[in-house]
This record gives C-alpha cells, sequence and structure tokens, in this order.
C-alpha cells in the first residue's frame, strides 16, 4: 500500500511503542493498588497507572478485561472476573489486543485513492476533505438515480457499534440494500432453531451430561468460558461426549467417542438417530405430548421413509451400532443433553433442514429450556436511543429479495453480489460503504467480489486496518481500535445476563475517530446537499414543503429527520449514560461505570471461590428456564434447583406460532421449502474420482481476517496448511510441507500440505483467515492461503446463505 508520507518517520515511533505495549516483564508493585482488586501483576514502578475496563473485540465473545495503563500506553490487558459471560477469561486473542492498538500497519488517517482500484494507492486527505468527496460523489449519483438511496449498499462487520452504523445508512441515508455477515456465517443455523423451538439458545455446556457436537471444533475454533465448560466436565469427569466430524480435530481428543463422517452427510446422521428414537420409543412421551405441535406427522414422515441407522451408514460412514447407541445413550441422559447447535456458517445445500433435524432431536429428550440443556435465558433491558428517521418516498425494495426463499433483512451476500457482477439487478447499485468488514476475503469466490466493487462508483471504507477490501475504496475512513473508543452499552443475555460496558481506555491515536463520531462528521456533510436532491425527486415531500416558507423549510427539515447528523450529535458516553439511567438508578451506574460491568444484587451475589472461578448468580436466582408454562401468567416461580426432567415434561408456551415445538412448518410450502427435515440424495455432492470435497474451518487464534494481520498472534500459527489424507497424499506424491496448488471452478491458491490421517479421504481442509494480498498488511501479505479465493459461490435455497463446504477441487504437487 502506497501512502504519501514518510514511514520512516511513523516507524521510529510507532514500534518502540509496540515493544513496549507488549511487554510482560515483572516488576514490583506500585505503592497505590486500585480500588478494584485484582491480583494484578505490575510492569513498572511508575505511579500513574489507571486499570480501566473494557470489552475485547478481538472475536465474537466480548470478554470483559481491564486495559492497564501507564503514562498514556496500554501496558496490559488483565481479564475481568465481574462479567459472568467470560469468567475471568482473557484467551490469546484477547491478550494480542494490545497489538491490534499498536500495529504499525494500521490505518492512521483518512485516505482518497489516486491509483486503480486495488493497486492500494492513496493520498493523504484531511477528514474535511474526505467527507466532501464523499458527499459529492453521492449527490452526483442520488441526482442521477432520481433519489433512490438503495442505489448505495452497505455492510457491516459484528460488533458493538454496528448498529450506529447501520442506523445511520439504513434510518437515516433510507437504503435498504443492507448485506451483513449473518447470510456468511449462522443464518441457517439461527433460523432453523428460531422457527423450530423459538429462539437459537445457548447449550447449557456447563451442567449437560450428554453432548454430540458435530462438525465444532470448540476445544480449538474458539476458547471462551463454555468451551472450558464442557471440556471440564469430559474424559470421566461427568458429561459424555461425542464428536461427529470429518476430521479428528483437538476437540474429538476429548471424546468419548469419535464418529469419521463423510462430509455433507450430517443430515442423515440425525435422521437415523431420530429414526430409532421414535421407533424404540426412547423419547421422552410426556414432553412431546404437552409441548410438540404435528409430532404424528414428523414421526410418520420419519418412519415411512425408512431413515434408519443401516441406511445412514451407507451415506455417512458410520456405523448403524454407533448410531444407535448414540441415540439410546442421548436419550438416557435426556433432558440433560444436547445435540450442539454449532457455531459455523452454512456448510450444505441441506443445512436449514439440518438445524432443524437437530433442534427436534434434542427437543424429543426434552431438553430446551431446561438445565443442562438449550436454554434461552434473560436480557436485562436498557433504554431507548431515540432516532428521527426520515420518510423517502424513492427508495426501492433490495435487490435480492427473490434469490432464495426467505431473504431478510440482512440479505444474502452471495446473491446480492452476483445480481451485480452479472448485471441482473432491477436498478444500479452505484456505490458501497463497508463497516469493520472484510468481504473480498470472507465472501466465496474472491474473483467475484472484487468484480463487483470495479463496477461501482463510490466505495467507502471504514476500518482500523489496510485490509483487501480497504484498498478496493475510493475513500478510506480510519475507525480508533476498540482500546481508543467508548462504544454502545450492550446488555448480553443468558442463564446470568449482564450488562457490560467498553470504556475507552486511551484518546485515538493519529487522526483515527470512533464510528460515531465519523458518521456524525459525514452525516453533518450531506445532510444539505441530500435534502436538496430529496426536494428535486420526492414528490410526498414537495406535497409537504409547497407554500411554506425559509424558516417552516428549516423547521420542517429538522423535526422529519432531514438533518442526519441528529441522532449522532451527543457522545458515546453520554447516550450510554442516557440509556443505562433510563432503567437503573445512580449507584448502578456507578457500578457499570467502575466495574465494567452490572447485574442485579452484584454486590450481593459476586464472590470469588478460588483463583480460577467466581460466582455471579446464586443458583436461585439463574435464568435456566424462562418460557412462560400454560395457564400461568409468569414462570419466574420455577424452582431450578429440583430434577431438570420434572421441570421439561411441564407444558410450556415457547415464541412459535403454535406455542410448541414445530415439526411441520406448513408456511414454507408456499415458498416451495419442505415443511419437515428431508433427505433428498441428489442434494448430496458426490465426489469424482481423482477429485476432494474442500472444508474449512477456524482457529482459536484468529478471528476470520481481522487478526491476520497481527505479529503476536502470527508467533503461534505463522501460517495455515491444507490437510490431506496421508494415503491421498502418497498417491499423489505430497510430503509434509510441500507447496500445492489446489484448483476449484473459481480460483487456484498454493498452500504448503499437511498429510495426516486425522482427516477421512477425498476430503482436503484448511483455516480461514490467511492470505492476504493486500501490501499494506505487512505480516499477512501472500501469508498462507485463503478459503474464500477457492469456495464455490453456491446459495442454499431457504435464506440464500453461502454453502461453505460443497467446493470440488483438484490438487497437485508444485
Amino acid at each position: 500500500m502506497q501512502v504519501e508520507i514518510s514511514r520512516r518517520k511513523f516507524l521510529q515511533g510507532t514500534v518502540a511503542l509496540s515493544v513496549i505495549a507488549s511487554s510482560s516483564a515483572i516488576c514490583k508493585d506500585t505503592s497505590k493498588q486500585d480500588k478494584i482488586s485484582l491480583g494484578t501483576t505490575k510492569t513498572s514502578n511508575n505511579k500513574d497507572v489507571k486499570l480501566i475496563p473494557t470489552l475485547c473485540e478481538m472475536c465474537v465473545n466480548k470478554c470483559a478485561a481491564y486495559a492497564r495503563v501507564e503514562n498514556n500506553i496500554v501496558t496490559k490487558l488483565e481479564p475481568n472476573p465481574h462479567f459472568p459471560k467470560s469468567q475471568n477469561m482473557l484467551c490469546a486473542r484477547g491478550n494480542a489486543g494490545i497489538q491490534a492498538l499498536y500495529d504499525p500497519d494500521r490505518l492512521k488517517y483518512p485516505l482518497i485513492r489516486i491509483g486503480k482500484r486495488g493497486d492500494g494507492k492513496y493520498k493523504r486527505v484531511t477528514w474535511d476533505e474526505a467527507y466532501s468527496y464523499i458527499s459529492e460523489k453521492m449527490t452526483k449519483i442520488l441526482d442521477e438515480e432520481k433519489d433512490n438511496r438503495s442505489c448505495f449498499g452497505y455492510c457491516a462487520g459484528e460488533g458493538l457499534a454496528e448498529h450506529t452504523f447501520k442506523t445511520f445508512m439504513s434510518n437515516k441515508i433510507g437504503s435498504s440494500n443492507f448485506v451483513n455477515h449473518a447470510s456468511i456465517c449462522l443464518q441457517t443455523a439461527v433460523s432453523g432453531y428460531a422457527l423450530t423451538i423459538g429462539k437459537y439458545g445457548q447449550a447449557d455446556l456447563q451442567n449437560a451430561k450428554y453432548v454430540i457436537m458435530a462438525g465444532a471444533n470448540r476445544a480449538e475454533a474458539i476458547l471462551t468460558p463454555d468451551t472450558m465448560d464442557i471440556f471440564k466436565r469430559t474424559r470421566g469427569r461427568g458429561t459424555k461426549l461425542i464428536v461427529v466430524d470429518p476430521r479428528f480435530t483437538n476437540t474429538a481428543i476429548h471424546a468419548d467417542n469419535y464418529l469419521a463422517i463423510q462430509s455433507g452427510t450430517d443430515l442423515a446422521f440425525v435422521l437415523a438417530l431420530t429414526y430409532h428414537v421414535i421407533k424404540n420409543e426412547l423419547y421422552n412421551r410426556t414432553y412431546v405430548k404437552n409441548n410438540f405441535s404435528n409430532f404424528d406427522k414428523y414421526k410418520e414422515h420419519v418412519l415411512n421413509s425408512e431413515y434408519t441407522p443401516k441406511w445412514a451408514e451407507k451415506i455417512t460412514g458410520i456405523p448403524a451400532s454407533e448410531i444407535e447407541q448414540v441415540a439410546q445413550e442421548f436419550m438416557a441422559n435426556a433432558p440433560q443433553a444436547i445435540y450442539y447447535q454449532g457455531r459455523r456458517s452454512t456448510w450444505t445445500k441441506n443445512d436449514f433442514q439440518l438445524r432443524r433435524a437437530q433442534a427436534i432431536f434434542t427437543a424429543l429428550g426434552g431438553g430446551i429450556d431446561v438445565k443442562g440443556g438449550i436454554v434461552f435465558g434473560k436480557k436485562l433491558p436498557l433504554g431507548s436511543h431515540y432516532v428521527n428517521a426520515p420518510l423517502y418516498s424513492n427508495p426501492k425494495a433490495r435487490i435480492e429479495k427473490d434469490e432464495a426463499a426467505i431473504i431478510g433483512g440482512s440479505g444474502s451476500w452471495i446473491a446480492w453480489r452476483n445480481m451485480i457482477v452479472e448485471e441482473r439487478t432491477p436498478y444500479p447499485i452505484r456505490g458501497m460503504f463497508v463497516y469493520k468488514q472484510n468481504p473480498v476475503l470472507s465472501v466465496p469466490n474472491t474473483k467475484k467480489t472484487k468484480e463487483m466493487f470495479e463496477k461501482m462508483d463510490l466505495v467507502v471504507v471504514i476500518d482500523t486496518m489496510p485490509s483487501d477490501t480497504a484498498i478496493m475504496a475510493d475513500v478510506i475512513l480510519p475507525e480508533c481500535t476498540y482500546l481508543e473508543r467508548e462504544d454502545p452499552v450492550k446488555s448480553f443475555p443468558g442463564v446470568e445476563p449482564s450488562i457490560a460496558l467498553r470504556k475507552k481506555v486511551i484518546n485515538p491515536m493519529y487522526e483515527t475517530k470512533p464510528v460515531v463520531e465519523i458518521i456524525h462528521g459525514l452525516a453533518k456533510k450531506l445532510s444539505k446537499p441530500l435534502f436538496e436532491i430529496s426536494k428535486k425527486y420526492d414528490e410526498d415531500l414537495q406535497d409537504e414543503l409547497e407554500g411554506l416558507n425559509k424558516e417552516e423549510i428549516k423547521e420542517l427539515y429538522e423535526d422529519n429527520g432531514y438533518n442526519l447528523a441528529d441522532a449522532f450529535e451527543h457522545s458515546q458516553e453520554h447516550v450510554n449514560k442516557e440509556m443505562f439511567l433510563e432503567k437503573y438508578n445512580q449507584e448502578a451506574w456507578e457500578i457499570l461505570n467502575t466495574k465494567g460491568v452490572f447485574y442485579p444484587k452484584m454486590l450481593s451475589s459476586f464472590e470469588k471461590i478460588d483463583n480460577n472461578s467466581f460466582r455471579y448468580y446464586k443458583e436461585k436466582d439463574k435464568f435456566f428456564t424462562v418460557v412462560k408454562l400454560e395457564n400461568e401468567e409468569d414462570s419466574d416461580d420455577i424452582d431450578t434447583c429440583i430434577n431438570p426432567r420434572d421441570i421439561a415434561e411441564i407444558k410450556r408456551l415457547f415464541s412459535t406460532p403454535s406455542k410448541k415445538i414445530e415439526c411441520y412448518l406448513e408456511n414454507l410450502t408456499k415458498k416451495g421449502i419442505e415443511p419437515m427435515p428431508v433427505w433428498h440424495q441428489e442434494d448430496f455432492k458426490e465426489i469424482p474420482k481423482g477429485k476432494f470435497k474442500f472444508i474449512t474451518g477456524r482457529h482459536a487464534q484468529f478471528t476470520q481476517n481481522s487478526t491476520a494481520n497481527n505479529v503476536m498472534l502470527l508467533e503461534l500459527m505463522p501460517e495455515n496448511y491444507v490437510w490431506i489424507n496421508e494415503k491421498d497424499a502418497r498417491k499423489k506424491g505430497i510430503k509434509h510441507a510441500d507447496l500445492v496448488e489446489i484448483k476449484s471452478s473459481v480460483g487456484t491458491i498454493q498452500i504448503k500440505a499437511f498429510p495426516t490421517d486425522k482427516i477421512v479421504a477425498n476430503t482436503v481442509f484448511y483455516i480461514h483467515g490467511f492470505g492476504s494480498n493486500s501490501s499494506g498488511m505487512t505480516f499477512a501479505n501472500r501469508n498462507g492461503a485463503s478459503d474464500n479465493e477457492i469456495i464455490e459461490d453456491e446459495i442454499e435455497p431457504v435464506f440464500g446463505s453461502a454453502i461453505m463446504h460443497e467446493t470440488i477441487v483438484s490438487i497437485r504437487k508444485v
């Protein structure tokens, strides 16, 4: 990435800062202890030491931490023991957050492109120059598109400020074309469970007695407290773990039983489990009678379809006897038995029906809304922040609404992009705003994503790093890192719900700003010019303006929300305090402000048990069971300490249309989707001779692409390798660390090989999050390979989610 500034001068300052920030040297304690007792290891004798509560942004879990600040330099990150969700944990990624702050490659000031799109050539500009450039471009485009605000698309990665950005683009700018991470992540899983049992829920791994974990590598992919909960109780210490995966992963090492399944056949496995349980009446009949809708239809469907374990053996590669044993053991341990929902992307074309089948199977044992099963928990309320949204007449509906059966507000990334590339859109998409997302490397078929950006007249990226997507932008607006800003206060639901706050640890470095300030500055620049465009083309607005004088027009402009900046005028600190105090008192605010966490009874119930464990809620106050019971106003008086089976069998009122577990979704038939999970052999992608099925996954030290340049994490894993079965490797003369070429219908990559007997034949795998081509990412550049360069851009038919595990590839030694 080329920028018109002396890199030498910059490096002289920031490398030194990075070294200081990364230091873990143990020195004597300071004489003054912070009021919050943490048992912190001091890093210097400096008396100017502050411990400031924050929330980690290095993955989706948002663990609580204290930043140790000395002379305005962050020298250490410590776990915050007060947060029930993170339970005094901070993993490798969390500790490496300090490097994200002091990364020498981070974006430091606004940039405008001066070269060809994608070549990384930019000039440094002021914030006002960047805003003016965007304003001029947007005004011209909207004039040509007659105020169709939907001609601008926008996307955002997961994060606390995602809603702030979305509020600006949706409510204030007025575009309907939002594509977020859901369709390349958990859309089918979340929706499959929600439509079946009312909510996605959380797996209560701490209290489960039996867990089937399929395709989820929790011991390696995400190290969070609930991950630790399950592994503390496995291997003969309380919980039986069954791992179903094409790879013998680090999770499988901890399993009581590992089942090597053929990739893409999970639905057949679950249907066979269900067949055996129904055929032999092993399920909880009282629970099913009280809480299932259309169970007889599902029973008849499964039995008549003959989804027997013998049938599934031929498809999955798992012996029928193993399937029968798992089914029997699962129901023997129910309701404290879970078919783990998963935290991964859509695998196959039938993924939605797979998640439905998983939910129904767990429910057959009564393991929904009960301790040790799938729990819904409670969410503590927060106040609201009013947004005055203007009503525009000309924005059109999202472009890909008919590309799948149910396209919701989050859209379908692949369908949306492909329509633009293939020039099939009902109206032009002229621009794109990207916040904290890297679609070039996170959306399947990288080549097409680049083509999409090349077709646009204006691309604006708000980010902290010069990612592969950032260098496709016309304007780059540098956001400060999470340690340099306060983000929207958030309520975290669960069995032990709490509210947590990410406070600003140090002031933003360089010319970076938090997204709320970026949006406020841009909104001020855009408001008047875009209002003039609406006056020109919006007939409803013209009717309102008719006969008004200058002062009355100004009043309408303010009252009707055309002042795009009014929702972002207050600081995030002000808004957070306002939202919190709307529901809680000043004493509660002081707790949140000093500890970074708040929940009712926190001062009386929080207790340190030992060096590694804390109590947050007393057992009687936890929210294991929250669904209202039939004929009762409220279920809050349920004693969660009694036998979970006794609670499970009580009639509930689930958040579904029938108020019960939905076996049969009749409304789906109107959209051409089957109302019950069905196995279609033709949907299973066979592997041609000499070819391989490519699958991908994640690693606990890397968060998609956002940690790709983090040198602290790269020391743990400098690059990714492709797993290939040893027998397959020998046939092709491939040895450990040989450079191989992997080719699909959409792309070709080169990567080093890792032959192993820990992956099934005819299947290859490598970890997501590597392979950046951005020259601005010094440590990530051409480091390993990107999976989305070779993953084909197919979508599943229900929600249009990206299918990640059905790409057929060839492999050869280079």
